[in-house]
């Protein structure tokens, strides 16, 4: 764990507090953003194994984007997604070991992703995300995420 130590920006005004007050900074092993390893805190690959079956839950029943996605090989899609999404937030690097580099739009260009068709990828990604129970923060953090990845994924007008 390394420390580092700067002064707070803005001044101390309430009774007794005086001077500047230092603000500590961690970075962990693994250079861990100052509130943790999201993966870890969010329950790991079983988190993010979840979210992806529920997801594809959803995507199953839908006659617009499920055509995009390989029936024959499901459990295969399931997997790449959930080591894809470990390894984002902090988990295994077991995706880039096994698949090389992510490159998200290049292996996304063989499909017609319309705008439609990211509005229902989110309606399935959302239910999914709500059926983990994440505090707020980590909701917001994980959706955040999700929703730019979808719209960066939408390469065709229509």
């Amino acid at each position: 764990m390394s420390d580092e130590t700067v002064p707070d920006p803005a001044p101390s005004t309430g009774p007794g507090l005086g001077s500047l007050q230092p603000v500590t900074l961690r970075a962990g092993l693994g250079a861990d953003a100052a509130q943790g390893n999201f993966w870890r805190q969010v329950g790991g690959r079983a988190t993010f194994e979840k979210l992806v079956r529920r997801f594809y839950e959803g995507v199953q029943t839908d006659e617009l984007i499920w055509p995009m996605y390989p029936q024959d090989d499901l459990e295969g899609a399931i997997q790449r997604l959930t080591g894809f999404l470990e390894q984002y937030w902090g988990g295994p690097t077991t995706y880039s070991e096994e698949r090389g580099h992510p490159r998200l739009r290049m292996r996304h260009m063989p499909f017609a992703i319309t705008p439609a068709a990211r509005e229902r990828w989110l309606v399935h990604m959302r239910a999914a995300v709500d059926s983990l129970g994440l505090s707020p923060l980590d909701d917001a953090t994980l959706w955040g995420y999700l929703e730019r990845a979808a719209h960066a994924m939408t390469n065709t007008a229509g």
